[in-house]
């Protein structure tokens, strides 16, 4: 608990204590929840790449809470074929950080080539400077990140039609994001990546993953948020996504 906070009765049996803007209450092994509506939580949900606390531990009592939670997600026929790879070993990490670099090189060079040649909006262009940057530290400092996380789904899309392919990642993404929420309640940040499965057998080689059975949806960075204070990130109107009756 940090120095600043302060314990309130909620009325309910338990424990709140205001800190850094929010209430966070006792709760279970993994110590607090923050105190957010749903719509909070889900619009302030963010990547995290800058502000991951890269020198505090991550216990496992708090990852297999944010499991638990991720394993209510619904999924195709019920058929929970859902696992979650948890790499703390500091070797592991640094060599899945290094399959990372090497599998986003193409996607960093096309960054640069976009920024050094500009889209001639300037906003447009800030905007994605703030992304490479932001993405670039990641990669930089990825294996100091505590936990990895990789999703996994048994059973490969490879060559399928399109109905069973959507069935196995919307099986597959629900709970990665579950999982992603729950950490958010837990004081948690990451951000989903996928650019290390340009080299996904290499990562499978690496973690003992069978590759040909079981295939990775991304790569989470997990560590506790520096801060707990995260706001809703600017997007389209909804008038320009939402299609009543047909598009």
């Amino acid at each position: 608990m940090v120095a600043s906070s302060k314990v309130l009765d909620n009325g309910r049996g338990r424990r709140l204590v205001s800190c850094d803007k929010h209430l966070i209450f006792c709760f279970g092994s993994s110590g607090y929840l923050l105190d957010l509506l749903p719509d909070e939580l889900l619009t302030t949900t963010r990547s995290v790449r800058r502000r991951l606390d890269l020198s505090r531990p991550v216990g496992r009592p708090v990852i297999e809470e944010c499991v638990g939670v991720a394993l209510q997600a619904p999924n195709a026929g019920n058929r929970q074929e859902i696992h979650f790879v948890v790499v703390e070993e500091r070797g592991k990490r640094a060599s899945l950080a290094e399959i990372y670099r090497r599998g986003s090189a193409d996607y960093f060079e096309r960054l640069r080539t976009g920024l050094a040649t500009g889209s001639g909006d300037p906003a447009r262009d800030a905007t994605m400077r703030r992304v490479f940057e932001s993405a670039w530290y990641l990669r930089e400092h990825l294996h100091q990140v505590p936990v990895h996380v990789v999703p996994c789904i048994a059973g490969r899309t490879d060559g399928l039609p399109a109905p069973a392919q959507a069935a196995r990642w919307g099986s597959i993404f629900p709970s990665a994001w579950s999982f992603m929420l729950a950490g958010r309640a837990r004081g948690l940040g990451m951000t989903f990546t996928t650019l290390h499965l340009n080299l996904e057998e290499d990562a499978a080689k690496l973690l003992g993953i069978p590759y040909k059975e079981v295939m990775q949806a991304g790569l989470l960075p997990v560590a506790y948020a520096k801060g707990a204070s995260f706001r809703p990130a600017p997007r389209s109107p909804t008038s320009k996504a939402v299609h009543w009756d047909g598009w």
